[in-house]
């Protein structure tokens, strides 16, 4: 029996033995897709899992990446989302163009937490906050970091490796620490500046 007939088997195995159980139920069947879909992504390209996400073919996103509620993102181009990020998109989410979510990066449009304090923690509690987050277009987020729930991002900020941002960042904002505070103000020039400066160091290894 070749290694692949093998494998067919045991997974045969699993999925007829008696205490493999799947239940029917309306919720199961609205999670079940999305659960499929990251499952088949561990046997796809970047591009082809962004793809299968509803993202522009310009978008990448890698292994073990998730979007909570895929139908509620708002995406632009050339967006790369690492290993192991959560955007959750349940209340809202806008991400712009030439954005990059570095790893296990988590952003979030909701918050359970009332529903913890008030013994009320199951699935559809009317206690689930939910406020739209938006990320705007050449923005980068090292990871880990953390967004919270109905946080506005600008344009053209960086955020810095394990920043929590949990208030709105003005465009051209370099953030930092938990919580976040503005560490520096960029503009066009210094961006100017350092992609001179890049290149520069490219031609020089030539």
């Amino acid at each position: 029996m070749s290694a692949k007939d093998e494998l067919l088997r045991q997974v045969r195995t699993l999925w007829e033995a008696a205490d493999f159980r799947i239940k029917d139920g309306a919720r199961q069947r609205k999670l079940r897709p999305d659960i499929l879909r990251r499952a088949l992504g561990l046997v796809m390209t970047d591009d082809e899992r962004a793809a299968s996400h509803g993202l522009d073919e310009t978008c990448r996103m890698r292994e073990g990446a998730k979007i909570i509620s895929p139908e509620k993102l708002e995406c632009g181009e050339y967006v790369w989302v690492g290993e192991n990020a959560v955007l959750d998109a349940s209340g809202g989410l806008s991400i712009g163009s030439h954005t990059s979510i570095g790893l296990g990066v988590y952003i979030w449009s909701h918050t359970s937490q009332l529903t913890n304090l008030t013994l009320q923690n199951f699935s559809g509690s009317e206690l689930i906050e939910r406020r739209p987050t938006k990320i705007g277009s050449g923005v980068f987020i090292a990871g880990p970091s953390v967004i919270l729930a109905g946080v506005t991002i600008g344009d053209k900020c960086v955020i810095a490796p394990l920043t929590v941002v949990n208030k709105d960042i003005p465009p051209y904002s370099v953030v930092s620490g938990n919580p976040s505070r503005v560490v520096k103000t960029i503009n066009e020039d210094y961006i100017a500046a350092e992609r001179g400066r890049v290149l520069g160091k490219a031609q020089a290894t030539l």
